[in-house]
């Protein structure tokens, strides 16, 4: 797989496992991300986010949010 591919990866599998943590749509969660980039968070900290676990990453993101003023 390519790191290209494995980024795509990450993003993927990190929305779906916080659509699920943060009990909302597809939708709700894209518009979160046109607020917040959260893909482009998860594809830019890629390197460090691929060696931590996907809690991990939730609260790294979560954090994020906050710092941008939002709130999940």
């Amino acid at each position: 797989m390519t790191l290209k591919e494995r980024k795509i990866f990450l993003q993927v599998d990190m929305m779906y496992y916080l659509i699920k943590r943060w009990g909302i749509s597809l939708n709700e969660f894209l518009d979160l991300d046109e607020r917040y980039n959260i893909l482009r968070l998860l594809r830019l900290g890629y390197e460090p986010f691929h060696l931590t676990g996907d809690e991990g990453i939730a609260l790294e993101v979560e954090k994020h949010i906050k710092e941008c003023g939002g709130r999940v």
